[in-house]
């Protein structure tokens, strides 16, 4: 597979500057984002450089910005840097293409050797592991977009035209439709982590080139071979997917394409398909899939080889932002989280949320003013993570609001989580503050406690005793089933009697059922 990536490189030329782009060709390609970078998103044909449109005269130009992304994303994925890397002219004629060649690195790129690890967090069945092996990461010229009208009549939009991409070219290590669109997923998230790129498949920044094969399993080794991995069968390519269950649906649909030729008595095809949404379970022939031959590769002549230094790439590699895999790792073991909630604050609002419960996290331990342990610091971490995702999500969800940390500063949702942990309020108490901020959040958390009266004073010890002492009395059927037939699960029944009739805010439902069991069963 092959993926293409717009890279987050602001060093893009202006219009009408000649320029070079750069591209990935494999399973996933990411493409530069930033201001200029989007001009695809711009009005058809607004944005253009004279060598996109192979103007006489006109020369490429290496943007040297763009290899600080490259090399992002190349660290991240585990890649080997190469000292010295080539480009080449790539020669096909197509109507994206008016050149004639596209400027790549198909036979010396800048990283090879990556492998990404997908698990049961990436979307595979529990207990179940696959790793992909990445060829190389090259970087390419961006072509043109094509907008087909009807069976005669294309669109031809120069805006993305000359972008600088990566290509990342992955090993045939995938052997589903599931694990492929979790690939491509991981990928995006893996760069976007590192700021290697700033937009994804929703936006254009991301295209995946699938190469699919079948063969019996029962049957002798195919014939076919890539990158040193043998006995495959022949490989057809869909090109230009940019959607991760499009990835999924093409493979589905080429897969059972390929499986009714061979059983119907046919022969596979080498060849370059299409698949669109209009047909999800079809894939139709676009042309003849052309070989390394057919591309006359030669070095270009106009782009010097790419020096890259051993300390640019240490620098780098000790620069990077965690992956999103060692942050899941440590919201889980260090801060207590669940996989479900670490991954849902990954997830959530491009790392906003993730930031906000990192800065509840820290007000907490400052204001308990004391030195916490390993274990502290998950109970913290787990209490907060319930707040952010869950009591803070509701209200947020009920009224469909965006996320802003503005909304309840993290000062005042760590002062009632305190306040709470310190049996100064109630937990019900805490959740009606936490409202009253969300709804105006210049409210001060100590002044709204003393307003509303919730300060909580415990009951004494006669006050718990005299209302268990009603409660055992105004239920003896109750009473029987725990004292005789030892149906002590009846006791959460009288508990929830006690509060109830109680004050709720001044009972804690533990001491309740503490005061229960000594007057039932003599529990101490």
């Amino acid at each position: 597979m092959a993926l293409r990536f717009t890279l987050n490189s602001t060093a893009l030329a202006s219009s009408f500057r000649v320029r070079q782009a750069f591209c990935c060709d494999g399973d996933i390609a990411y493409k530069p984002v930033s201001a200029a970078s989007t001009r695809w998103l711009d009005k058809p044909n607004t944005r253009l450089a004279q060598f996109d449109l192979a103007l006489p005269g006109s020369q490429p130009r290496f943007q040297r910005a763009a290899i600080l992304p490259a090399l992002r994303a190349a660290i991240a994925l585990g890649c080997t840097i190469q000292p010295v890397s080539r480009f080449d002219r790539k020669h096909y004629f197509y109507h994206d293409q008016p050149a004639g060649y596209q400027i790549t690195q198909y036979y010396h790129p800048f990283a090879t050797d990556g492998r990404v690890v997908l698990d049961a967090h990436d979307g595979l069945e529990e207990g179940q592991e696959v790793v992909v092996g990445i060829k190389q990461i090259q970087m390419e010229q961006d072509t043109a977009r094509t907008q087909e009208q009807d069976g005669e009549t294309s669109l031809i939009d120069f805006n993305r035209a000359g972008q600088p991409l990566i290509e990342i070219i992955s090993l045939p290590h995938l052997h589903s439709p599931r694990a492929a669109a979790a690939y491509v997923k991981k990928i995006q998230t893996v760069l976007s982590s590192v700021d290697a790129v700033t937009t994804g498949m929703e936006l254009g920044g991301l295209r995946a080139d699938v190469n699919v094969s079948v063969r019996r399993k029962d049957a002798p080794a195919g014939a076919f071979s890539f990158s040193g991995v043998t006995g495959l069968g022949q490989r057809t390519e869909i090109k230009n997917l940019s959607t991760f269950k499009g990835v999924e649906d093409a493979i589905k649909a080429e897969r059972d394409r390929q499986i009714s030729v061979l059983e119907a008595g046919g022969v596979v095809e080498g060849e370059t398909r299409g698949w669109s949404l209009a047909h999800p379970h079809e894939t139709r022939r676009l042309r003849g899939k052309e070989g390394e031959v057919d591309y006359r590769y030669m070095p270009d002549p106009d782009i010097p080889p790419l020096y890259i230094s051993d300390e640019v790439v240490e620098f780098l590699t000790s620069t990077l932002p965690p992956t999103p895999e060692k942050l899941l790792r440590v919201l889980v073991l260090d801060y207590g989280l669940s996989d479900a909630d670490a991954k849902s604050m990954l997830a959530l609002d491009d790392g906003l949320r993730l930031i906000y419960f990192q800065d509840v996290v820290d007000q907490v331990r400052r204001l308990e003013m004391k030195t916490h342990s390993a274990e502290d610091v998950k109970k913290i971490g787990k209490t907060v993570g319930n707040w952010v995702l869950h009591e803070l999500g509701s209200l947020l969800s009920t009224d469909d609001r965006p996320w802003s940390a503005e909304t309840v500063p993290a000062r005042s949702l760590a002062e009632i989580m305190h306040l709470q942990g310190e049996n100064k309020i109630t937990g019900t108490s805490a959740k009606h503050v936490l409202k009253l901020v969300y709804d105006d959040p210049r409210q001060n958390v100590d002044e709204i406690v003393q307003k509303e009266g919730l300060l909580f004073v415990a009951m004494s010890e006669a006050e718990y005793k005299g209302l268990a002492t009603k409660v055992i009395g105004d239920h003896p059927q109750h009473v029987q089933d725990i004292r005789e037939k030892k149906k002590l699960g009846k006791i959460k029944f009288l508990v929830g009697q006690m509060m109830r009739e109680g004050d709720r805010g001044r009972m804690q439902a533990v001491h309740a059922e503490s005061v229960l069991r000594r007057l039932l069963i003599g529990a101490p």
